[in-house]
Formats: C-alpha cells, structure tokens, sequence
C-alpha cells in the first residue's frame, strides 16, 4: 500500500506536464520559433535559435514525459534547466509579484511581469527530480 503523498507528486507531475505541453504548444505554434528566437536574442539568452528550439522542443518531449511518467526524472532535468533560465533570464529583475499578465494570441505578444509562477514551475520540477514519478507513473512500473 502507498502512502497519500506517493499520490500527490502524482497530482503534481501530471499537472506541471499539462502546463509545460500547452507551453510547447504556444511556442512552436502561437509565438512560432522564429518568434521565439527572437524574444531569446532581446533578453540576452544565449545562441537564441538553439535555445528556442531546445525550450520548445523540451516541453513538449519533456512534458510528455511528465504527464506518463516516463524518463520521469530526464523531463523534469530537462524543465529545471528551462525553467532556471527563464526565472534568470527573463522574469527576475520583472520582481517578485505577477503583474499585467496578457497574451494576445493573434499577435503571438505576451507582456509578464514577476517571477514567481515560473519560481513555482521550477520548484514544482526540482520537487520530481527528486522523488521521480510516483507510483502511477510508467517508470515505477517498469522496475
């Protein structure tokens, strides 16, 4: 028999592999690489084209992973550098505090301000590095 927390780092997975598969959605097909790229070059990210295609490409193949359960902890690996870097990169000097959140999807803009969501994600990602799938994930079956 598990315990309840076995359970809700499964809750936790499952959702944060939710947010990061809708993210790779909104990078590849509403803010489109080239935009992406572009975002990654204004805010000083390193060799922006691989970066985009690694944050989109990362998201989706890594929140996949989360959302099954499978290569659990290379998913969450994945989302830690992803997540650290947009917490550095983009929203730490925006303050703590979210603030004037708006997509505009027909024009692919975003405006964010505060880094504590993506805070969250990166905890959350770090939380199932450390404690892997849980057990209704497939990696605990497949041991």
């Amino acid at each position: 028999m598990t315990r309840a927390s076995d359970y809700g780092i499964t809750v936790l997975r499952v959702t944060l592999g939710v947010i990061f598969l809708m993210h790779g959605y909104l990078g590849f097909f509403v803010f489109t690489p080239g935009g992406m790229t572009a975002f990654n070059a204004s805010k000083g990210i390193p060799l922006p084209a691989i970066t985009a295609w690694f944050v989109i490409f990362g998201h989706f193949l890594g929140g996949a992973s989360l959302v099954f359960g499978l290569l659990t902890r290379l998913g969450a690996l994945v989302h830690v550098v992803i997540m650290g870097g947009a917490v550095f990169f983009v929203h730490l000097a925006q303050g703590f505090f979210m603030h004037g959140i708006i997509v505009d999807a027909a024009t692919g803009k975003a405006i964010v301000g505060g880094y504590e969501y993506a805070l969250s994600l990166l905890m959350g990602s770090i939380a199932i590095l450390i404690s892997g799938s849980g057990p209704l994930g497939l990696d605990y079956w497949r041991r």
